[in-house]
């Protein structure tokens, strides 16, 4: 898979970005209304759509982190270098200081985090599935 060493969060911080310098427009602005069974509308802003994509790409560097591997090291190189970006960002630029883009940067700490937890947690385990094999030779 080609995208083991890029950090798919790239996107929605590039999308966020490219709206918030090209674009200049109110993230809270309803793009799309859904009615509902229950009678009520649905609206989502652009800044939800964004988040949205987020999390489900966060739910794809999840499973990129099961892997091991030099490409997992560099993948999570690479996104601990776009979380401190996004923070000095964050506390640098006025156009990022918004809920969206905070709650983007939530995201990607949990990427930097959780993704760090579940390749140490997969490697101890394949530690201890290898090193049971060595004994029972």
């Amino acid at each position: 898979m080609f995208l083991i060493g890029f950090p798919l969060l790239i996107i929605p911080f590039a999308i966020y970005n490219i709206v918030a310098f090209v674009m200049p427009t109110s993230w809270t602005d309803i793009l799309t209304r859904v009615h509902m069974v229950s009678g009520v509308d649905w609206t989502m802003s652009l800044g939800d759509i964004v988040i949205a994509l987020a999390v489900l790409l966060l739910f794809l560097e999840m499973l990129k982190s099961t892997r091991i591997g030099i490409r997992t090291v560099i993948d999570h190189s690479l996104s601990l270098l776009l979380f401190l970006a996004m923070l000095v960002e964050f506390l640098l630029v006025k156009q990022a200081a918004s809920s969206t883009f905070f709650l983007l940067l939530v995201v990607s700490f949990v990427d930097v985090i959780g993704g760090f937890a579940v390749t140490l947690r997969s490697a101890q385990r394949d530690l201890t599935v290898e090193g049971m094999n060595n004994l029972s030779s």
